[in-house]
């Protein structure tokens, strides 16, 4: 994951945004542009694929009108920033989006460079 993060970063030209080790877990957040969405890196689930991980201003509202487009509804979990929803596409791409309920969360690990 480390050298996919490095990729990110070196190569593609990314900023890191964090990198955080805890509890046998690594994720790296990583802006390819100003604003969403972040790229993240995991070692903890399955798929070599990154997250493209969106802020949404109402994840119940976004989840109702994906429903009625013919989306199949997922399980919702918390992270730290709030709610959130994370499905794959038809395509196989990882998309993530959540709702920001805990504010201070959002930049809380900026910076925070585990490895």
């Amino acid at each position: 994951m480390a050298g996919d993060r490095d990729h990110f970063v070196d190569v593609l030209g990314g900023r890191l945004v964090f990198a955080v080790e805890s509890m046998g877990t690594r994720v790296a957040a990583i802006e390819m542009s100003p604003g969403p969405p972040l790229v993240l890196l995991t070692d903890h689930l399955e798929g070599d694929r990154p997250i493209l991980v969106y802020r949404v201003a109402d994840l119940h509202g976004a989840l109702a009108t994906l429903g009625s487009r013919g989306w199949e509804r997922e399980g919702t979990f918390d992270i730290p920033h709030g709610p959130c929803c994370s499905f794959t596409t038809r395509g196989g791409h990882r998309v993530a989006l959540y709702q920001l309920t805990r504010p201070g969360a959002a930049h809380h690990f900026d910076g925070r460079m585990d490895f």
